[in-house]
């Protein structure tokens, strides 16, 4: 995996806690509850996994020759 994939990995973790702490955050305020916001969490879950994907490029092609012959 290159750079861009280890820093998508890295990120994750900090970014859905960040999202979880603001979603509890808005949940004090009138407006908002967490029951009504909770699918937030499950949207960026979604988008830093594509990012994932997406920074780790095309995955290597397989070595000559190690395929079964008949």
């Amino acid at each position: 995996m290159n750079n861009r994939g280890n820093l998508a990995s890295a990120i994750r973790g900090p970014i859905l806690m960040i999202t979880i702490g603001t979603l509890i955050a808005f949940d004090t305020f009138d407006g908002y509850s967490f029951t009504r916001t909770w699918p937030i969490i499950i949207i960026v879950f979604g988008l830093l996994k594509l990012f994932e994907r997406v920074s780790a490029g095309q995955p290597p092609a397989p070595p000559a020759g190690t395929g079964v012959s008949s």
